[in-house]
């Protein structure tokens, strides 16, 4: 850690934690690898490159809103939590998304209350029930467009990883379905097959996420310089300036605007353009913010 010596000790301590969410995350994702192969595009990526990869955020890049909204759903039906503690998390949620602040104890009570609600459940129940709700809510809402770009990568014989905020149970649940390598998530604390209410460092957002890449392609022998790295926000700058091909896709305006400045490649698969704008799925309206917001209530609430 001495070279974090320069920081404040705040500072040092927000960033050691995204390391070791970062590892914590890579090492969980190389533990559930499957290797899977299906479409090609002409240039790029490069066939055969051994040394190369695609990491790709999941929310609304690789699916229509947010894993945890449509997560959520599934848990609220499932009776994990109660109506009262929905409408108080939306109505944060939709703050949140609105105004795009962060405050970090507004997401410091979210993760203690999404921690509290798995506590004392086993890693098993919740990966049966995320088996469930991809069948339920998530299957019909990935993108086509992105998906091709992955099937692109996995056709010319490179590893493609899933890097969400996201539990890394459900984001590799995912990937799986998708017939992707694997996936990089938030990695919540278990003992002997029960989640303990902690986390591995902390929840996979912003620089952690560029912490799991790093320590994934050092594990896995990759040359960043050759890897792709796909994202709908300028949170995820930080992956994206890792690697020789970022992309923006579906670009909130701060990445758009940082994209064209650095002449990185666009894709753009919306048709509501505004909805996609605060991180709502189109077609869901208000109840999308109520919905959505049981999702991180999913992993959100005090079991009493």
């Amino acid at each position: 850690m001495a070279a974090l010596g320069w920081l404040t000790p705040r500072r040092r301590s927000a960033t050691a934690r995204s390391v070791l969410a970062g590892e914590a995350s890579a090492e969980a994702a190389r533990k559930s690898t499957q290797e899977t192969r299906p479409a090609g595009e002409p240039a790029f990526p490069v066939l055969g490159d051994e040394r190369a990869a695609a990491f790709f955020d999941l929310d609304n890049t690789v699916m229509q809103g947010a894993a945890l909204f449509h997560f959520g759903r599934g848990l609220y039906k499932r009776k994990f939590f109660e109506t009262r503690d929905l409408v108080r998390f939306a109505w944060q949620q939709a703050w949140f998304r609105l105004a795009g602040i962060e405050d970090p104890e507004h997401m410091q009570e979210a993760r203690d209350s999404a921690l509290s609600i798995v506590k004392g459940h086993r890693v098993s129940e919740l990966q049966s029930i995320g088996e469930e709700i991809y069948d339920e809510y998530m299957a019909e809402r990935i993108w086509p467009g992105t998906r091709a770009l992955a099937q692109a990568h996995l056709d010319a014989g490179q590893k493609v990883w899933l890097v969400t905020a996201a539990p890394v149970e459900i984001a590799q649940v995912i990937a799986r379905r998708l017939g992707l390598t694997g996936a990089l998530g938030t990695v919540a604390e278990s003992v002997d097959g029960v989640y303990t209410g902690r986390l591995v460092g902390e929840p996979l957002h912003g620089p952690a996420k560029a912490e799991a890449v790093r320590a994934l392609a050092a594990a896995e022998g990759l040359d960043l310089s050759r890897c792709a790295a796909y994202s709908d926000s300028h949170n995820d700058i930080p992956m994206l300036s890792l690697v020789g091909h970022p992309y923006a896709i579906n670009p909130d305006s701060k990445l758009r605007k940082h994209a064209r400045e650095l002449e990185w490649r666009l894709r753009d698969y919306r048709t509501g353009r505004k909805a996609a704008k605060v991180g709502i799925p189109a077609a869901a309206g208000v109840g999308a913010v109520a919905g959505g917001t049981a999702a991180a209530i999913a992993l959100h609430r005090r079991r009493r």
